[in-house]
């Protein structure tokens, strides 16, 4: 019995201390973590009883702000520009009172709350420093809203498009256009009223995997077919120069080695090419870049792919950007069909039309892909400057003369190849990539892309182009090209 007790006694004081320890642990070492929680209700109700910073598009037009309630238990409410709020929603992001926050709202939290600024001389010290701050985007109003007309309008099924475009400063690596279909509507998830802004967001929760909160522009990944003909392109004069000069017989499809497969071009093997490199990429040849694939191996396709940002955080100023995949080296090692079927864009490759926006900008941009983003400047409520962004760049993924070769490649895609359909004005001076790649079942469907940058002789803008799951279409020209054209005369119109 003495036991018994001595042992329960020995149980409550191990109890006693780890209730001493925990107690200890929230209210002295987590303490002022807690208590700055975004999801303290405390620190909701005081970030509510200030108003937030606005956000603005690049021509001023005001996408978000903050008014004054008339009722409820918070003094401000997060109200979103009924004229953009769809437009720009999943690049604005949403800002709930739950402390949920999304987008810019989330990625320059700290400067659109109430803060106090910094001290800058001693008459600071005597004034009330308490501000929010506004920040400007480098999209224009306008030209997003042409380019979500053109990418509406790829609808060629009678349900809803999945699509998703991408306009990129080359210089600069401003990011002049974004968006995707499916959007939403922020407006109820930034509501007074709880049962409003989780009835909004369970409304918005995937049903078929498409959910509107998930950018078809920056977040989702497609395969990206023969658009990353372009990278290969990139590897066989980085790497092995000799390739370009090969002269691939013309074939409609060739046995894979390690394999009873056939490798084929589009239509099953109907369309037959071959060629120099000059030649191949100009009539999107599957067959010549399988066997350049496979001629540059693992390591060279491995490399070019991780130069131009594949397998990285695209640095975009966006809390959640998507990554693009390039398969490891020790995948495509001694694997000759894998190396055949990377090289063209397909099997284990994928990329967000962000991602192949830079490639496009990279190349443009004489090999140099520039840091993508958003934010063009931040001012306080006074309007004085806080921040400006700098052009930086990101990645150097290419040697100028690669990029200037390429540059003649794409080009031939327009003036000989398979874009020579979509009608650009030879004034353009248009370089660019088509691209296609299977999916769904059977590989009925496609992923039909487009990438292009204009002038070729000194680039202003990259665009992007993905409309995914088609009915299939040979080079992804008839399906994306008219988006294509549309948005890149649009954004060269308004680029200076």
């Amino acid at each position: 019995m003495d036991k018994r007790i001595q042992r329960l006694g020995i149980v409550m004081l191990l109890c006693f201390v780890a209730l001493f320890v925990q107690l200890n642990n929230i209210q002295v070492i987590k303490a002022n973590s807690l208590a700055s929680s975004p999801a303290n209700p405390n620190v909701i109700a005081v970030q509510r009883s200030q108003p937030r910073g606005d956000i603005l598009s690049a021509d001023g037009v005001n996408l978000a702000t903050s008014v004054p309630t008339t009722s409820g238990y918070y003094k401000y409410q997060r109200v979103y520009n009924k004229n953009t709020a769809v437009l720009f929603s999943q690049i604005v992001g949403y800002d709930t009172i739950f402390g949920t926050r999304t987008g810019i709202e989330a990625e320059y939290n700290s400067y659109l709350q109430s803060h106090t600024r910094p001290a800058k001389n001693l008459r600071d010290l005597l004034v009330n420093r308490t501000t929010t701050d506004n920040v400007t985007l480098t999209i224009d109003s306008h030209l997003q809203s042409q380019v979500a007309a053109a990418v509406d309008a790829t609808d060629v099924n009678g349900g809803a498009p999945q699509a998703g475009a991408v306009v990129i400063n080359v210089k600069s690596g401003a990011i002049e256009a974004m968006y995707s279909n499916p959007t939403f509507d922020p407006t109820g998830l930034a509501s007074q009223s709880s049962t409003t802004v989780l009835q909004t967001y369970n409304a918005l929760q995937p049903r078929t995997g498409q959910s509107p909160l998930v950018s078809r522009a920056f977040q989702y990944p497609f395969s990206p077919g023969s658009t990353f003909k372009v990278v290969t392109s990139s590897a066989v004069y980085d790497h092995q120069p000799a390739l370009a000069k090969i002269d691939y017989p013309v074939k409609g499809c060739i046995p894979l080695p390690q394999s009873n497969q056939l490798l084929c071009n589009y239509g099953h093997g109907a369309e037959q090419c071959g060629g120099t490199l000059s030649q191949t990429l100009a009539a999107s040849c599957n067959t010549a870049f399988a066997q350049m694939g496979m001629a540059l191996g693992a390591t060279s396709l491995n490399n070019e792919a991780q130069s131009f940002g594949f397998n990285q955080p695209v640095p975009l100023d966006l809390p959640v950007v998507g990554v693009s995949n390039f398969p490891a080296v020790a995948q495509l090692a001694n694997n000759a069909p894998s190396q055949a079927y990377s090289a063209f864009g397909q099997q284990n490759v994928s990329a967000t039309a962000l991602q192949m926006a830079l490639v496009a900008a990279g190349i443009a941009d004489r090999g140099v892909i520039m840091t993508p983003h958003l934010m063009a400047q931040i001012r306080d409520s006074q309007g004085n400057l806080v921040q400006s962004y700098a052009p930086k760049p990101w990645l150097t993924a290419t040697s100028s003369v690669t990029a200037a070769a390429v540059t003649t490649l794409m080009q031939g895609v327009v003036t000989h190849g398979t874009a020579t359909g979509v009608g650009f004005p030879s004034a353009w001076n248009v370089a660019a990539k088509t691209g296609t790649a299977q999916t769904g079942t059977s590989n009925q469907l496609t992923n039909d892309w487009m990438i292009a940058f204009a002038p070729a002789n000194d680039p202003k803008v990259a665009v992007a182009v993905v409309i995914p799951n088609q009915p299939s279409d040979q080079t992804g020209a008839s399906t994306s090209g008219p988006p294509m054209k549309t948005i890149l005369g649009d954004a060269l119109a308004q680029t200076p």
